[in-house]
């Protein structure tokens, strides 16, 4: 198993920045990628960012953000630049054991419980 807990989201005005954390612990030495995702009420699940910990490639699905961390630190991290409203949503980290990014959340097998981001105009 492979616990995941995010911390960082809160509450900023449009144009503001975030950094989220996402700590991962437990059985990881099977968990090749981490990934960002974000989810609106209602809607599915949206990949944001991906890292493979041991390499460091990563994928994007917003060139405003910056995904960085790694197995040694055992912290991804999401840094979220120019925020939007529209960037209002949960967002999670998920672990998977693929060696190559990847932003689709059928991809992934555990999941954080999510921290949520609001953004105000």
């Amino acid at each position: 198993q492979v616990q995941l807990v995010e911390s960082g989201g809160g509450s900023v005005q449009a144009g503001g920045s975030l950094r989220l954390s996402c700590v991962v612990s437990g059985s990881t030495s099977s968990t090749y990628s981490i990934g960002w995702f974000r989810q609106l009420p209602g809607k599915g699940r949206q990949g944001v960012a991906s890292i493979n910990i041991d390499d460091g490639r990563t994928e994007y699905g917003d060139p405003r953000f910056t995904i960085s961390g790694g197995r040694a630190q055992k912290t991804v991290y999401l840094q979220m630049n120019a925020l939007k409203p529209e960037d209002t949503a949960m967002y999670s980290c998920a672990a998977m054991g693929r060696l190559w990014p990847s932003l689709d959340p059928a991809d992934y097998t555990y999941w954080g419980q999510g921290t949520q981001v609001t953004v105000s105009s």
